[in-house]
């Protein structure tokens, strides 16, 4: 650890900011001071309405205030830099999106997977979001500029919001009286001149006497950035040092013999089409990085309307609606044929011998083209009101449907390919014959007879109807007992319909079968929180609370879980706070029904260069593994099979948090919260890179996982894996949430401090019972994403009169790869800090021009051993470099 690491960690040991929770609706916030006010409100990870909310748990806030001062304008970016976020989650930059998610946007706190977080706008659930069959919602959809704040609870909250909630909840929170008129505007551009974005947005409020409505509209475009313009080609470190491993799908076709001997066909445009020689990955391998995008393009237009209306003095009528439609028009690599047998006595078979074409790269098409279309559409409404008790109700429906296509150009048609390869049938019947040996052969005629445009579509649906009611059940000496209950109905559904090619397994892209399922929930739920002790010495208040919630799931029967809670308010300034409770998730309509596809993903095989490696158990599993002597991974991909499994069952979680909150002096809070989380029957995907590792390291490659792949007998690489989705034994993680707020006058500077971050001690993944465990924490790469033992987020404001000028600083702490060993290239990763800078002017009432820098530095992305795309972890790092914008917003 360096010495600023140790000083921003040092300095947070204090604690750390899970600040006073603000309110979800209703009631008096905290103020600039912070000091609570007495008005009781709703706050995430309760039902319950109360005036002290600092102990209900570890929730970060981030405001309407800050989220302009750092010059964000999306969700995503918002929750992505925070520490509790690790792992993988979708993004621009991360070529890995989520399964037919296509540019859906994702948080992953802890890191436990983005479906074991539970998204919420204003306490309600979103839809899902992609292109069929998904299972989280796209945090793009909400337009910024109507969220007052976002609150992150880090805390599983299964018995107060239901399934979902087990590594904690996301709540989006939008603003509720704004009057009058609000436009804006924002553009950017890398130092490099690429990768221009536009955002504009507008937002319009009208309120009288019973009530008001809000309309906003947000317009984003995003052009793509090439992964060319930053990375030279694909690296390898096997060697000791980075040379260009490229890919071994060749654009001239890359072929066995019967003896094993790989050859390599012509590779120059207009030369010899029978041309062959010995293969060589240094000459022959395929630079294709300027055929990937380093940052997709996106269009994205987004409407929401909030409206509310007093019926009467007690009974209100509100409604929300959304609608996002996106689109978004990527690259990707030329298409490759694969394990095709050709006859020594074919007429465009040179060799006379019978051969395999392994490989072979259709560059005479250039790259595939993917697109998506997808719009989706959410609408809340219903009554709310106070009883003559005293007491508060609601009752809400909610139905949401995202629809999208998504397909690709260029792809091959294999009962065609048949069709022009077979002698017997090429040449007659308007069916041309092909010669894919040898780059050039291939002509515009066989191209046009074998390729096609696949297009796929799907969507998701999500119905849900609420009625919640709280109140206080009686006084105690200490104070008022309070208590919410409610029930609820939730219904979702996903589907996929691929190109019909597609499901015939005919067309040559990622087969996937059919999708079509449903999950349905009936729940109720009940919570209390009771006052024990008040005004005495060392206590000054000791509340106790509890939760409950009964489900019933079609597919999976009953379960209860609960939580607890207790808050401890010691003296002036200092509290302890602790939870405990259990989850329930039942696998999600993707994990269940989605089928198997398959692609190409990056994948790191441990056999490459095992002879020289000194590790005696690898170096006997490869040679039993019959990987000959001297091998090197010829590519950096392996087809892989992904997808859904119909005999998943349910997974168990329970949660422990115990922190403390200082307050030492107005303005300045301090806290600190550690969190373990066990996961029983977990569901997850585990990464071919991990399965191999894991295989490779098992004595006589007793693993289970030794069985989910194969290899070439021929050539020793890896020809297929499998990695669906599977229960593990168990998850087990820990850590420490640690931070610090600072709000206050220094002279005429209002200075506004705002830290967190993130210790992991430990995360590890039991693959099945009594299998050895897999150790994620401190590890980066391999198809996982980062987890680093720290991460960190601090945003510093400093504001006099009209100019307003923000720090922000991201920290990734240090790690090692998941795959790699002590001392080869790329195996370690040092601590990145990537430093954000913006200055704002009020020029005049309403009126606001702001000037930013991000990744002020320019820090490079490190190389990753196990690395995903742009030889680094994409969804960890940093692909875009230093970049500019300007902003201008005007109020009317």
């Amino acid at each position: 650890m360096d010495f600023r690491t140790f000083l921003l960690a040092g300095g947070a040991m204090a604690a750390a900011i899970a600040a006073p929770a603000h309110a979800q609706e209703g009631g008096s916030e905290t103020d600039g001071a912070g000091e609570t006010q007495a008005a009781p409100i709703v706050v995430t990870g309760s039902r319950i309405r109360r005036a002290d909310i600092e102990g209900v748990g570890p929730t970060t806030i981030v405001t309407q205030e800050e989220i302009a001062n750092t010059g964000i304008v999306n969700v995503e970016t918002l929750l992505q830099r925070l520490p509790a976020n690790a792992g993988q989650a979708g993004n621009q930059t991360a070529a890995y999106w989520t399964g037919n998610g296509w540019g859906t946007s994702q948080v992953n706190l802890r890191g436990l997977g983005i479906k074991r977080t539970l998204v919420l706008l204003n306490g309600r659930r979103i839809v899902a979001g992609g292109t069929g069959a998904n299972s989280s919602p796209d945090l793009n959809m909400i337009p910024v500029n109507m969220l007052a704040r976002t609150e992150v609870l880090k805390d599983g909250a299964s018995a107060v919001y239901g399934a979902d909630a087990v590594a904690g909840v996301v709540n989006l929170i939008t603003r509720k009286d704004f009057e009058g008129l609000e436009v804006g505007g924002r553009y950017g551009i890398t130092e490099e001149g690429d990768g221009q974005d536009r955002t504009l947005d507008f937002m319009g409020g009208i309120r009288g006497e019973r009530g008001g409505v809000m309309v906003a509209a947000t317009y984003q475009n995003t052009d793509p950035i090439n992964m060319g313009n930053r990375v030279p080609c694909a690296y390898s470190g096997a060697s000791g040092s980075l040379v260009c491993s490229n890919s071994a799908a060749t654009i001239g076709g890359r072929a066995a013999l019967p003896d094993g001997t790989m050859i390599n066909f012509n590779q120059e445009l207009g030369g010899d089409g029978d041309f062959y020689e010995p293969y060589s990955s240094a000459i022959h391998n395929y630079n294709y990085v300027r055929d990937l995008n380093a940052v997709n393009p996106i269009e994205r237009y987004n409407i929401a309307a909030f409206g509310d209306y007093a019926l009467t003095d007690s009974v209100e009528l509100f409604g929300e609606f959304l609608y996002t439609k996106r689109k978004t028009n990527q690259i990707a690599t030329p298409g490759t044929l694969r394990n095709i047998a050709i006859a020594a006595d074919n007429p465009i078979n040179p060799t006379g011998e019978d051969i395999l074409l392994i490989q072979r790269r259709l560059k005479e098409a250039g790259p595939r083209g993917f697109f998506q279309d997808t719009d989706t559409y959410q609408a809340s409404g219903g009554l709310r009101g106070q009883l003559p008790s005293g007491w508060n109700w609601e009752v809400a429906a909610t139905w949401g449907k995202n629809t999208g296509d998504d397909g690709q150009t260029n792809v091959v048609n294999l009962q065609n390919l048949g069709y022009a390869l077979d002698p017997d049938t090429c040449g007659a019947n308007g069916i041309p014959c092909a010669d894919p040996l040898g780059y050039g052969d291939l002509t515009p005629e066989v191209l046009d007879y074998l390729l096609f445009t696949a297009v796929d579509k799907g969507g998701n649906e999500l119905f849900s109807v609420t009625a919640d009611v709280t109140g206080d059940l009686f006084e105690l000496p200490a104070g008022t007992v309070g208590f919410a209950a409610g029930a609820t109905y939730r219904k979702e559904k996903g589907w996929r319909t691929p190109d019909e090619l597609t499901v015939a397994g005919i067309a040559n892209t990622n087969q996937q079968d059919p999708i079509s399922g449903s999950i349905s929930a009936k729940e109720a739920y009940a919570e209390v929180s009771v006052p024990v002790f008040g005004d005495a010495p060392f206590a000054q208040s000791f509340v106790l609370d509890g939760a409950l919630r009964f489900s019933d799931y079609d597919l999976f029967g009953t379960d209860w879980n609960y939580k607890l809670g207790a808050d401890w308010a010691i003296v002036d300034g200092v509290r302890l706070r602790a939870t405990h409770g259990t989850g329930f998730r039942v696998p999600n309509v993707p994990e269940l029904f989605s089928g198997v596809s398959e692609g190409n993903l990056t994948t790191t095989d441990p056999c490459s260069g095992y002879s020289t490696s000194g590790n005696a158990t690898l170096i006997a599993n490869c040679q039993a593994s019959g990987v000959p002597a001297g091998y090197t991974q010829l590519g950096g991909t392996v087809l892989t099979s992904r997808g859904g499994n119909p005999d998943l069952q349910p997974e168990d979680s329970t949660t422990w948090t115990l922190g403390a909150v200082i307050e030492p002096t107005s303005g300045l809070t301090f806290t600190a919260d550690w969190f373990d989380i066990e996961i029983q029957d977990a569901i997850r995907t585990i990464p071919g890179s991990t399965k191999l590792a894991v295989c490779y390291a098992s004595e006589n490659l007793s693993s289970a996982f030794c069985d989910d792949f194969t290899r070439s007998s021929l050539t020793g690489e890896i020809t297929y894996l499998q990695a669906q989705s599977i229960n593990t034994g168990l998850e087990k993680m820990s850590g420490l949430d640690l931070g610090m707020i600072y709000d206050r006058m220094i002279g005429d500077f209002e200075v506004t401090l705002n830290l967190n971050v993130t210790w992991l001690n430990e995360y590890v993944v039991y693959p099945f019972e009594g299998g050895a465990p897999i150790e994620f924490d401190g590890h980066i790469g391999g198809g996982n994403g980062g987890y680093p033992e720290w991460r960190g987020y601090g945003v510093l404001s400093v504001a006099k009169g009209a100019v307003t000028g923000t720090w922000s600083t991201q920290w990734i702490g240090s790690g090692t790869d998941f795959n790699a060993a002590p001392g080869d290239l790329g195996y370690s990763m040092p601590d990145v800090f990537y430093h954000n800078a913006q200055i704002a002017f009020d020029v005049a009432d309403n009126y606001r021009f702001s000037f930013g820098v991000d990744n002020v530095f320019d820090r490079d992305a490190p190389f990753v051993r196990s690395w995903t795309d742009a030889n680094t972890d994409t969804m960890t790092y940093d692909l875009m470099g230093r970049r500019f914008y300007v902003g201008v917003r005007a109020g009317f």
